[in-house]
């Protein structure tokens, strides 16, 4: 996988790889095309509300609350 994120412009690169450390505590395909699904569809029309980034976030979880 190295090799195909050298081939990809710096600003790609950095974007997939943001993206792969995000959902790396995803354990199942299932669970990362759920939560690419709902990503693409939260993102349709360009604007993200506070409790779909909450939503997001929990689906991949890596929100916390207060400890």
């Amino acid at each position: 996988m190295n090799w195909i994120l050298k081939l990809l412009p710096e600003d790609k690169r950095a974007l997939l790889e943001l993206a792969i450390r995000i959902t790396a505590s995803l354990d199942t395909p299932e669970e990362r095309k759920d939560v690419a699904e709902y990503g693409l569809e939260m993102l349709k029309d360009g604007k993200v509300t506070v409790g779909e980034w909450a939503k997001f976030g929990s689906r991949l979880g890596i929100l916390r609350g207060p400890h």
